[in-house]
């Protein structure tokens, strides 16, 4: 089958979603990602509505040998949810989200953002931990890890995983969880979209309880000495609390999240108001509008860059290397992010899912947002250079979400788990229709 005939298979497929080609009005919207650095033209966008739908787009997709592109929220830094001259597979319109408050669980469409799924448990106040954007991907976001404000207390998004839909490369459809096809249950939690389109979700939820919010700003003068105090005041920090920082060549602004009870908040938060902070005013919200706090900044048609790693602990060396180069920056939107981890989820054995680092106590990432084409490479220099210094001082496995660059699939998961992952990877797509990710190359080992 010739490239040009794709379209016309994708037409006579009877999908009941529609085949958007570049004749369509809605062609340049519709190809449009979150991040204004990736333009790329697809032969065609197909807004799949069904499962029936997905699986006949990857059949085609495979039967073609056309680039195939999942696309849930859009939000990869890569621009990994699109591609030139191939396939979208857009979810978007498969968003429903479904929460059963006595069982305590919701079943997530494919297509469905944080946001969504954020704003249907807060009648029941009832969560499942996520990231921290609300228009980022559920889809996405999940199959790399997911981890947000609420992971030191109930753990990564793949922990409250309980099962999923999956259409696989060759077109069919699989229900996975842990006692059907469990290899395939433990390569979907942290591997990526190596493995088929999930088409729907099933979490478990948790109660959230009572939330309490503060957000401190600090000068950049005594950044450092700021950060070390940081360091030691969140050294035996409960569960409940959870912490993060962002800093720039103008300023320091810490988070703390404490959740589930009132007892213990109070002490917690006041010993993170360290010397220097100004008290935004305006932080004490609910949750959901917490999880929206970054959508304005970080809202479609920027440009972007990230790149991430691991830290086993916050030492000077770390602590040097983010105050020495945030002092370098060459725009007002760089940034160097820093969560803080462990908790519930280190409670998880580090075999036990693909996600690999579980042991890490910190996960920082180097990261820009900007307008302007021309400080592109300003900018990526300035993310690439901070990362490079920080990834000397990290662990050696990795976080797939957070990469703008590809091919981290060996270094992220480390040996062992990539060589297990491969050889998953040739089981279930030997010929890697579902390449356009931190793609994991099939095989018995993969290439070195």
């Amino acid at each position: 089958m010739s490239r040009p005939d794709a379209v016309g298979e994708l037409t006579r497929a009877r999908l009941e979603g529609s085949v958007v080609d570049r004749s369509h009005p809605d062609y340049d919207r519709l190809r449009r990602v979150h991040n204004a650095v990736i333009d790329r033209r697809p032969a065609a966008i197909v807004r799949a509505t069904t499962a029936d739908d997905v699986a006949k787009i990857v059949t085609i997709a495979g039967e073609t040998r056309l680039p195939l592109a999942v696309r849930c929220g859009g939000h990869s830094f890569a621009g990994l949810g699109t591609c030139d001259d191939g396939i979208v597979c857009d979810l978007s319109l498969m968003n429903d989200v479904l929460v059963d408050p006595d069982a305590r669980t919701v079943q997530v469409g494919g297509g469905a953002l944080l946001g969504d799924v954020d704003a249907a448990g807060a009648g029941y106040g009832l969560v499942t931990p996520a990231g921290v954007v609300s228009h980022t991907g559920v889809g996405g976001l999940t199959l790399g890890g997911g981890m947000g404000y609420l992971s030191r207390r109930f753990g990564l998004t793949i922990d409250s995983m309980i099962e999923a839909d999956i259409v696989t490369a060759d077109g069919r459809r699989l229900r996975v969880d842990g006692e059907e096809q469990p290899d395939l249950f433990w390569a979907l939690r942290g591997g990526g979209g190596n493995f088929g389109v999930v088409t729907r979700f099933k979490f478990r939820m948790h109660d959230l309880g009572p939330v309490a919010i503060r957000r401190w700003t600090y000068p950049v003068a005594g950044l450092a000495a700021t950060l070390r105090r940081y360091r030691d005041a969140i050294a035996n920090a409960p569960r409940e609390l959870t912490t993060a920082f962002v800093v720039t060549r103008d300023e320091l602004m810490l988070r703390a999240v404490y959740s589930g009870t009132t007892a213990g908040a109070a002490s917690a938060l006041s010993h993170l108001r360290l010397p220097g902070a100004i008290e935004d005013p305006r932080s004490d919200m609910t949750f959901v509008e917490l999880q929206r706090a970054s959508d304005d900044l970080l809202h479609w048609g920027r440009r972007y860059y990230s790149k991430g790693g691991f830290l086993g602990d916050m030492n000077d060396d770390v602590i040097s290397v983010i105050a020495d180069s945030v002092r370098s920056s060459p725009l007002p939107g760089l940034e160097v992010y820093c969560l803080a981890l462990g908790g519930a989820v280190a409670d998880i054995n580090e075999d036990a899912t693909a996600y690999s680092g579980r042991e890490a106590s910190f996960y920082w990432i180097s990261q820009g947002a900007w307008d302007d084409r021309e400080d592109d490479d300003a900018a990526i220099g300035w993310c690439r250079r901070t990362a490079s210094r920080l990834m000397e001082l990290s662990m050696t496995t990795n976080y797939v979400n957070e990469q703008a660059d590809t091919g981290v699939a060996r270094s992220s998961y480390g040996e062992s788990k990539y060589r297990r992952l491969a050889q998953l990877k040739a089981r279930y797509d030997p010929v890697n229709v579902f390449r356009l990710n931190q793609n994991i190359v099939p095989g018995a080992s993969g290439p070195r």
